[in-house]
């Protein structure tokens, strides 16, 4: 990782010293890499004055224009994947690869949304009158307040800010105080090498206080954020004050529902994957299986022999999967799986913190498998934001969706077949915003990542994600 990391706010285009207060740890090793500020009131304030005194100039600025600074950004990002990576995987935990990975992932998206600067189109629909046309014109929202989770600071930074931009819109920015290092050496990287306009992008730092004073404030005209559904909703009722427009991508409880005619080994291996993904830390993680009781046997025993043929190590050293992301994460896996033990399930493998040198210090947590579970345990409905695998057997598929179905979730969902009628009804019948069908996780930029339920009102990917940043006026045109 890079020696020397900036910690500061920028605000106006300008770096904003501040008194440290917030530790950030590598979660591998639990050493404090870096101590971050916490803005005032005063300082979100100043962001927010300074993105709003920017949005005009950039509203009138040509779609075309704004998509060469999307490209802009993209080049900055492809120059420095290995530093950022370096950075995003000292505080997050993720594997080498997988922190590379991230930061390349947003190279695709940088490009798709350049796109859009000829793409934000309006209608001409019919008057009901002589002589008089009505237009739809499309606007930016105005100043938007993006908060950014720890899990995947970077792409989903790139997810709000690229497509807020395209749009027209000035962001302030909120990145979590756990992962708060690699946000900021974006906004460093992008100041040194663009010509970025004055308060076009600002960037506080701090905790919950910080967000909440972006989403109540008065200056702010939408909020983004990604995150656990406790905190969506208490946005959601801090941002109705101003009746602020929210967009909230929210939790998950994804269920992969394994058909008896499915392809096992295929299975086994696209579940497994996300499931371990990012050590179980994704909203859209396979956190529940569903599986046939004619192939529930195989499916356990082979997914069993696949979980413990995982690498477990220091991210450096680029294994499977790294640790979890703070102590507080590992807790709650380990009381998810010791509460669905003494409720009856059968440990499998699994259920304990690896042992060894590697493992003396940091959050790490052995991938876990629970067999003879029943569907009303909480490890089934409760979402835990770490590598443990409940296997439920089921008598029919129909059963399985009505197991999915029951979730005060509806992100993300899973089914395996080789039958087409199945597919199509089974993903018909999901209360899901998102499914995947015979595939590992992973959504393309192109579509809509969108939560059903309280998974949220959140999606800033695709045509409807960058149409979000925009509001609608209405002209009535009489040429009488």
């Amino acid at each position: 990782m890079t020696e020397s990391l900036l910690t500061s706010h920028y605000i106006d285009g300008e770096w904003q010293a501040d008194t440290p207060e917030v530790d950030v740890q590598n979660p591998a090793t639990e050493e404090t890499i870096a101590t971050i500020p916490s803005a005032n009131p005063e300082l979100v304030r100043e962001a927010l004055s300074a993105a709003k005194s920017a949005q005009d100039e950039w509203e009138a600025t040509p779609g075309v224009e704004r998509a060469n600074l999307i490209r802009d950004i993209g080049d900055v990002l492809e120059t420095n994947v290995g530093d950022i990576g370096d950075i995003l995987m000292a505080e997050q935990g993720k594997p080498k690869s997988a922190a590379d990975g991230e930061v390349e992932g947003t190279l695709t998206l940088a490009d798709y949304t350049a796109g859009w600067g000829r793409r934000i189109e309006g209608d001409i629909v019919p008057s009901d009158n002589r002589d008089e046309q009505i237009h739809l014109q499309r606007h930016p929202m105005g100043v938007v307040a993006a908060i950014i989770p720890w899990n995947y600071p970077i792409a989903v930074l790139m997810r709000k800010i690229l497509p807020a931009l395209i749009a027209g819109n000035t962001v302030v920015v909120k990145p979590s105080s756990t992962t708060p290092l690699s946000t900021i050496r974006v906004f460093e990287l992008i100041d040194k090498e663009l010509d970025l306009p004055d308060g076009l992008l600002n960037l506080v730092l701090g905790g919950s206080q910080v967000g909440n004073a972006l989403v109540t404030s008065p200056e702010t005209d939408m909020v983004t954020m990604t995150g656990s559904t406790r905190v969506g909703k208490q946005i959601a009722e801090a941002a109705a004050e101003n009746l602020t427009p929210v967009s909230l991508e929210l939790g998950g409880k994804a269920p992969a529902i394994v058909a008896a005619d499915a392809d096992v080994d295929a299975a086994v291996e696209d579940i497994l994957t996300a499931r371990i993904t990012n050590a179980g830390q994704v909203c859209t993680c396979a956190e529940r299986v569903f599986v046939h009781e004619d192939v529930a046997a195989e499916f356990s025993e082979k997914y069993v022999a696949a979980t413990e043929d995982l690498e477990l190590g220091p991210p450096k050293s680029n294994p499977d999967m790294g640790p979890q992301v703070t102590q507080s994460e590992l807790d709650w896996t380990q009381s998810s799986v010791d509460a669905a033990v003494d409720a009856g399930a059968t440990l499998l493998t699994g259920g304990e913190q690896p042992t060894g040198t590697a493992f003396e210090s940091g959050f790490w947590y052995v991938p876990t498998v629970l067999g003879d579970v029943d569907p009303n345990m909480d490890v089934v409905e409760q979402e835990v934001f770490g590598p443990v695998t409940p296997i439920v057997t089921i008598d029919s598929v129909d059963q399985g969706v009505e197991y999915a179905n029951r979730s005060r979730y509806g992100l993300s969902s899973y089914v395996f077949t080789e039958d087409y009628q199945t597919a199509m009804r089974t993903v018909e019948d999901l209360d899901y915003g998102e499914t995947y069908v015979n595939r590992t996780l992973g959504e393309a930029w192109q579509g809509h990542h969108i939560g059903w339920n309280e998974s949220g009102m959140g999606g800033d990917d695709g045509k409807y994600g960058v149409l979000k940043y925009t509001q609608i006026k209405s002209v009535y045109y009489d040429y009488s």
